[in-house]
């Protein structure tokens, strides 16, 4: 088949768990056999090669956020109008599309500019929100457009796949007529990092993700200083940025623990690499999470997790308390949970490299991949 894969960031130029998501699917689908353009904005100085794909960008804005970290509504606006101008040119030359749900302006765009043929369309939903987070994100009034732009791509998705039991369950209550596909998981064996069974001497907690504000990033150092008391020698290296580093750099100074936790910003995928596999635990005390990947990564390591439970919080969903980590109740008992996994010691990095073992033979983004591609080669198979 002719796939075009729709989603307005590609990894590396931009980074995020989406952003590698869709750029697995679109090599999967190549190594399927299939021809795949990749239909995005933007995000680089020279034209990118990726092997096996075309990649043709529909818009040109370089920034999708605003200073606080909110996506804005131009970029979507522009990206949408782009990406259906470019599929009424060329809807001859696909037999599926699968556009990322978000923005949800994407689905109403790219079945306009399909009316009346025969292309199949499958949606795929990283996240669904509820009416309450599109307004404290958004503002009351483009929230509330947000909100109802959501209702309406769920009517229009044909074809949903999402990855987690929490947003399949949202996506059936919030207007999906048809049957979501769950996806099996995201884990990527051809990603993992080298498995390191020892206890890391000293301990140190490890933070990778964006700084924004629903990643909860300055609560760390709080927790942190917490688990020293009773782990005297605990460091930290909080990876990443964005608009909350300030914060978060200023919360490590006011407790006096500029010696004891480094912010590097982003670094290479080595230096990453290396710090997920030398860690004693990963912490994330995000709100929301669609998936939760870097869990799985750091899992792979046989490095254990932290992370917060929290009515938007998918990623819970891969944690096994006492297996791979913990799931504390609140950010209030972060430091409380990051001292039980740190003492659990080798035990539970053996456990933890077990149970990513075990889920990395079934719960696939090539699994998930196959899934999706099965259910659009058959919508596609009357043409």
């Amino acid at each position: 088949m002719r796939i075009a894969i729709a989603y307005d960031c590609l990894f590396p130029w931009s980074k995020g768990g989406g952003e590698r998501q869709y750029r697995r699917f679109a090599e999967e689908f190549a190594a399927a056999g299939h021809e795949v353009t990749y239909l995005t904005r933007v995000q680089w100085d020279e034209e990118p090669v990726v092997e096996g794909i075309t990649v043709k960008a529909v818009s040109n804005d370089r920034n999708l956020y605003d200073g606080n970290g909110v996506r804005t509504i131009g970029p979507a606006l522009r990206y949408a109008y782009g990406l259906a101008k470019h599929l009424v040119a060329n809807r001859k030359n696909y037999d599926a599309v699968l556009v990322a749900a978000v923005p949800s302006t994407n689905v109403p765009a790219v079945r306009a500019a399909l009316i009346g043929s025969k292309v199949a369309v499958g949606v795929d939903w990283l996240e669904v929100w509820r009416p309450d987070q599109w307004r404290q994100y958004s503002g009351p009034v483009i929230g509330r457009v947000a909100g109802l732009l959501q209702w309406v791509a769920a009517k229009l998705s044909p074809i949903a796949s999402c990855h987690s039991h929490l947003h399949a369950r949202r996506l059936q209550a919030g207007g999906l007529r048809g049957e979501v596909v769950v996806g099996l998981g995201l884990i990527d064996p051809r990603g993992d990092v080298e498995a390191n069974p020892d206890v890391t001497s000293p301990p140190r907690v490890i933070y990778v993700g964006r700084h924004i504000q629903d990643k909860r990033v300055e609560v760390l150092p709080a927790a942190i200083a917490e688990a020293r008391e009773q782990i005297p020698d605990l460091t930290a290296t909080i990876f990443g940025d964005g608009p909350s580093r300030a914060t978060v750099i200023a919360e490590i100074e006011r407790l006096g623990l500029r010696d004891v936790i480094s912010t590097p910003g982003f670094v290479s995928q080595e230096e990453l690499d290396e710090g997920i596999r030398t860690a004693s635990v990963l912490v994330n005390p995000s709100r929301r999470e669609g998936y939760g990947l870097v869990v799985v990564e750091a899992c792979a390591a046989g490095t254990p997790v932290v992370l917060v439970e929290g009515d938007d919080n998918a990623s819970v969903e891969l944690v096994e308390p006492g297996v791979n980590g913990q799931v504390a109740r609140s950010t209030a008992d972060l430091g409380a949970a990051i001292v039980d996994v740190v003492s659990a010691g080798e035990p539970l990095r053996k456990s933890t490299h077990d149970w990513y073992t075990q889920v990395s033979k079934t719960n696939t983004i090539q699994a998930t991949a196959r899934q999706i591609l099965d259910r659009l080669t058959r919508a596609a198979a009357p043409r």
